[in-house]
């Protein structure tokens, strides 16, 4: 049975972690600051601020804040300062029976994607792909990424249809389809193929996107899901933005565009481009192991249940 965790409210104490890449201190200040200013308490991870090459603190230490936070009963909300990598090497040090116990609204994107999804496999609890207290929330939050952001952690009665910013998501393939809404970044799921931390994607509406990749990698990674079988058996296909993934100037390259075209044309399923979800300031926030419909020929993904009690 899918576990929700309580909405947050004004006063709530947010735990941040960095399960990932160590941040800019003065991003994670101006996040901070900004939670403060919209009510509410915060308490920082004990590896937070450590760096260790490119990790943001030992494996051990960035685990022990996750589990720490979940096993916290003052934190109601768990917040991560940033991507980058790490957050794989700590999959088999998660406390997942307390995470399963105490469910509570974990936020993150990028490389968070490997937590979200061995959550859900292990505990069946829902997350949140969104905005980081280091990155959106350090920078100055975008209002569309906001406003739709805190709407969905603070409203149990909350059910979002996702379009495009200016109209409809483009469709690929038409066609309609029910099931649970499972994805996030592209690197991270191909990283998670062949483990025990990856669930279960049998007609699941599955969102990607990724960044900073040439062509010829998305189309390496589409291809593995492809040929691993998670493509054939998925009930539809919802396309994110492919930030900055273009190849060398005097390279050789086809698009992405073309990339997704050649991958999905045989795949009998609803298709659709353009959701305003990844590593860009305007943004949607999607909460991951909810029931969705994917409407490809109205061009619209619908959420059939607030994923906060």
């Amino acid at each position: 049975m899918l576990r929700k965790p309580p909405k947050l409210n004004k006063g709530d104490t947010i735990g941040i972690v960095g399960p990932a890449s160590p941040m800019m201190k003065e991003r994670l200040e101006k996040g901070v600051n900004y939670l403060l200013q919209n009510g509410f308490q915060i308490k920082l991870g004990e590896s937070v601020r450590k760096e260790c090459g490119y990790l943001a603190g030992k494996d051990d230490e960035r685990a022990a804040d996750v589990n720490d936070m979940f096993s916290d009963p003052d934190v109601a909300a768990i917040f991560c300062t940033r991507g980058g990598y790490g957050t794989p090497r700590i999959l088999d040090k998660i406390d997942y029976p307390q995470i399963k116990r105490t469910p509570k609204i974990l936020v993150g994107y990028s490389d968070i994607t490997a937590l979200q999804l061995a959550i859900l496999k292990k505990a069946n609890v829902v997350t949140f792909s969104g905005p980081m207290v280091a990155v959106e929330m350090g920078k100055g939050i975008k209002p569309f990424t906001e406003t739709r952001f805190w709407k969905l952690l603070t409203d149990s009665n909350e059910q979002v249809k996702f379009t495009g910013i200016n109209g409809n998501l483009r469709c690929l393939k038409k066609g309609r389809a029910g099931g649970r809404l499972l994805g996030g970044c592209l690197s991270l799921i191909c990283s998670l193929l062949g483990t025990d931390f990856l669930p279960d994607f049998r007609n699941a509406i599955l969102f990607i996107e990724d960044v900073g990749e040439e062509p010829y990698k998305i189309d390496r990674k589409l291809t593995q899901l492809k040929l691993s079988g998670i493509l054939h058996r998925i009930g539809g296909l919802v396309i994110g933005r492919f930030e900055d993934c273009v190849p060398p100037s005097d390279s050789p390259s086809l698009t992405i565009d073309e990339i997704l075209h050649d991958l999905t044309s045989d795949l009998d399923i609803p298709v659709v481009m353009d959701l305003p979800y990844g590593h860009i300031d305007i943004k949607y926030t999607l909460p991951v192991g909810v029931q969705a419909f994917l409407d490809a020929d109205q061009g619209s993904l619908e959420i059939l249940e607030s994923p906060v009690i």
